[in-house]
């Protein structure tokens, strides 16, 4: 499939579109962050590697043209702009600003994949080779590539393998909830969930600068874990 591995940035500062558009595209088998304006977009784009952008076009303080104006100076990802506007010279300045879609609200959330996914097919991408993503917690960075922790003045950090999994499995879907059977699922042989909640407080230590308020590793009561970063 398509889907599988893509990770999708949606941009728009509508708080419940922003939500719909990230359940419905996840429930389609995609990876999707979600950013309300163009500084946060830049910080995930800063963190992680993309496969397609979907922007809106009206947002406060820098508007989605803007936003993709800038970014076309240093990176190529495919990107769909959604907009109320639907007359012929918003698309050509849309598709001027660097869009490689335009898709006008209102529209059906079954359209958006078909778009997602005929841009995935004919458009390659270039960016899964050139970069590495580093996940950003405080003073310390996660490879998760070469599964390298790190202080970014005290150096390399002893983790075990499976606290490398652990930081893996929530750092590739940052922000998303797992259960704690879950994480002993996706772990394999030897774990429970008994045995996650003891990873999980031993890598807050090597994390979190204060390991009982923790802000990154963080417990969301009733459901299991989910990782933040910067």
């Amino acid at each position: 499939m398509l889907t599988d591995c893509a990770h999708i940035l949606v941009i728009d500062d509508d708080l419940r579109l922003r939500n719909l558009l990230q359940r419905y595209l996840q429930e389609n088998g995609f990876t999707v962050s979600a950013a309300e304006d163009a500084e946060n977009a830049r910080m995930f784009l800063r963190q992680y590697r993309f496969d397609l952008l979907i922007v809106d076009v009206m947002m406060p303080n820098e508007s989605g043209l803007e936003f993709l104006q800038k970014l076309r100076l240093e990176n190529d990802v495919p990107a769909i702009v959604l907009t109320a506007m639907g007359e012929t010279q918003d698309r050509i300045s849309g598709l001027e600003a660097g869009a490689d879609d335009y898709l006008p609200k209102p529209f059906e959330p079954k359209e958006l994949v078909l778009r997602i996914n005929n841009i995935l097919r004919r458009v390659p991408n270039k960016s899964k080779e050139m970069v590495t993503p580093v996940l950003c917690l405080g003073n310390c960075r996660y490879n998760l590539s070469n599964k390298e922790f790190y202080h970014i003045t005290e150096g390399v950090i002893h983790i075990t393998p499976v606290e490398q999994s652990i930081l893996s499995i929530l750092g590739q879907k940052s922000g998303q909830i797992f259960t704690r059977e879950r994480l002993a699922e996706l772990l394999g042989v030897g774990q429970s969930p008994r045995s996650i909640d003891v990873q999980i407080t031993r890598l807050r230590k090597k994390i979190e600068p204060d390991s009982k308020n923790p802000r990154y590793l963080q417990t969301v009561r009733g459901k299991g874990y989910m990782l933040l970063t910067d």
